[in-house]
């Protein structure tokens, strides 16, 4: 971009930025450089035999994030990272902006390597090195991700699948029916409110088979947990069984737990009302993750606004 377009864009980005800008905030926070290394080698053209030229590797981490932020569609993306001045503003105002094609084959290639879990260890990191460690203990819980099941559940899915749609969602029983899709599993910190460990699995697989808890953690858990020991100290409420229901302390416990662990459902109040990360159309589970993982990045970084993380 030459000087002088530059000038003028960010001219008319002070009139924005008097308004309240909060991607303006969020590119303080952390440290972007960081990824770039990660990321780097999902090249292939840095060799004698040349290529195309690479998008920034900075610029393309930002792009996922501002495309689970607002919940587009990577034209979206494209065409709002070329027209909204708070997004050419948070990318660092690039030559060029990454087209649709590239955002998706990048995404992919995220979700091939499992670059997506080093991205997440990187932020975790840095979270750390602010001094924002689990002290008091984190909370875990699960919540549906629905997807496009493309059949009736009759039909196989899989490998032998006739859609796309189907490859690795899985239905599920909930109260007031079925649900076909993913679950996305998050451990949250209870001093911060942060997002500190993400999975995603399809639906079917019971909250209990996941366990995100650190030896030396406690961890608070609901019903849905009771009977499988976690990794940390555990703190899972309690129920009764056949021949033992539960007492009035076994109530008070639970009560206690309940409030302890409640703030975990803010995050997905966030994700999916927010961040719109509710329903996803991607159709294999490492894309499915890979979405979770940037939507959960959003979290943090909007917590950390909240928290005053700001430079």
């Amino acid at each position: 971009m030459q000087p002088f377009e530059k000038y003028l864009l960010q001219n008319e980005y002070r009139k924005l930025e008097k308004l309240g800008d909060r991607l303006a905030k969020a590119d303080t926070i952390i440290d972007w450089e960081r990824f770039r290394p990660i990321v780097r080698d999902l090249y292939r053209n840095d060799t004698e035999l040349g290529g195309r030229p690479n998008q920034d590797e900075v610029v393309m981490v930002k792009i996922l994030v501002l495309q689970q932020w607002y919940g587009l569609s990577d034209e979206e993306a494209e065409r709002e990272a070329v027209d909204r001045l708070s997004f050419r503003r948070f990318l660092g105002y690039p030559d060029t902006v990454p087209d649709s094609t590239t955002i998706w084959l990048f995404r992919e290639q995220l979700a091939k390597t499992g670059k997506d879990k080093v991205i997440w260890a990187e932020l975790q990191r840095q979270l750390e090195g602010k001094g924002l460690r689990v002290r008091k203990g984190v909370a875990q819980d699960a919540s549906f991700i629905t997807a496009d099941p493309g059949q009736s559940p009759s039909k196989p899915r899989g490998e032998e699948a006739s859609t796309r749609r189907s490859r690795d969602g899985d239905w599920a029983k909930r109260k007031g029916g079925s649900v076909f899709g993913y679950k996305v599993h998050v451990k949250t910190d209870l001093d911060s409110g942060l997002v500190r460990a993400v999975e995603a699995t399809p639906a079917s697989v019971h909250d209990s088979r996941v366990d995100l808890s650190e030896p030396g953690e406690v961890v608070y858990r609901d019903k849905g947990y009771f009977g499988v020991e976690p990794r940390g100290y555990d703190a899972t409420m309690r129920r009764g069984v056949r021949g033992h229901p539960l007492g009035v302390w076994g109530r008070l416990r639970n009560a206690r737990i309940g409030s302890r662990r409640r703030p975990v459902e803010r995050v997905f109040a966030v994700l999916k009302r927010v961040f719109r990360s509710g329903h996803v159309l991607v159709t294999s589970l490492p894309r499915v993750r890979v979405k979770m993982v940037f939507s959960c990045v959003c979290f943090d970084l909007l917590r950390l606004c909240s928290l005053g993380f700001v430079r």
